[in-house]
């Protein structure tokens, strides 16, 4: 009951802080005068919000759809080379800096190349949520099957286990809650990649939406579509600490485990 209770009461924290921010947000609006332009009350914000939720539904469906295939993308590239990483040290040596180079890279940089290869539009979106959302899923996989104990491994293999076998049934697993936080991560960058590319090359998605609300002067609608991201966002990352919390529950703490119930 103590852990329930302790739960309930965090959540009941979170929520008040939300409405807290926001009502503050209102009041300073009000009570400084500040300019719709310059920043919209989070009233105004709701109300567009409301009324054009029928034009917005299509850009927002757009927008998760493109983060979500580049991202399911990104995790299988990102897994793949964070095991060939994580399970080999020539390997490390090797590729690691490389990727830590291409990590540095500013990925609104690589979106005109895009654009120049695919031309504008879905593609380019989609390979900017990928290449965004590849790195810390490399890292995370990589330092877990870093983390196995080499003890553990030389009695597997002691008992004939082959290192593919080793790989799969310690290495994989324990390298499992690492791959979780990277997709928590992940998730979120990848929306960063897609409305990126949406405001430079592409005519549907949020993205585009904030970039014409924003030339117009329609400040309500650029908070609007942050908004709508920041939702996509939460529950996308809700989701994946919810199958993280089912799949890896044994990785947890107990107040991690009471928080979840």
């Amino acid at each position: 009951m103590g852990g329930n209770g302790e739960a309930w009461w965090q959540r009941f924290a979170s929520t008040a802080l939300i409405i807290g921010f926001f009502l503050f947000w209102e009041a300073a609006c009000w009570l400084f005068h500040i300019s719709d332009i310059v920043l919209p009350k989070p009233s105004q914000i709701f109300t567009t919000l409301y009324v054009r939720a029928p034009a917005l539904w299509p850009h927002t469906v757009q927008t998760l759809y493109t983060t979500l295939f580049g991202f399911i993308l990104g995790v299988l590239v990102g897994v793949a080379l964070g095991v060939l990483v994580g399970s080999s040290k020539t390997a490390y040596n090797t590729a690691y800096p490389l990727l830590v180079g291409f990590s540095s890279i500013p990925k609104v940089a690589v979106v005109p190349i895009f654009v120049l290869w695919f031309g504008a539009g879905t593609v380019p979106a989609v390979l900017t949520s990928l290449v965004i959302s590849i790195f810390p899923v490399v890292v995370n996989v990589a330092t877990g099957l870093a983390t196995t104990e080499p003890e553990l491994e030389d009695v597997l293999k002691s008992l004939g286990a082959t290192k593919s076998e080793v790989l799969w049934n310690v290495g994989l697993p324990r390298a499992m809650p690492y791959f979780f936080a990277s997709l928590k991560v992940a998730v979120t960058l990848s929306f960063v990649g897609t409305v990126l590319s949406e405001t430079v090359a592409a005519n549907r998605g949020i993205g585009n939406v904030m970039m014409v609300a924003s030339s117009n002067f329609d400040v309500p609608l650029v908070f609007a579509g942050l908004i709508i991201l920041a939702i996509l966002g939460v529950l996308l990352y809700l989701l994946f600490a919810a199958l993280e919390w089912r799949l890896c529950g044994w990785a947890m703490r107990k107040t991690d485990l009471a928080a979840m119930g």
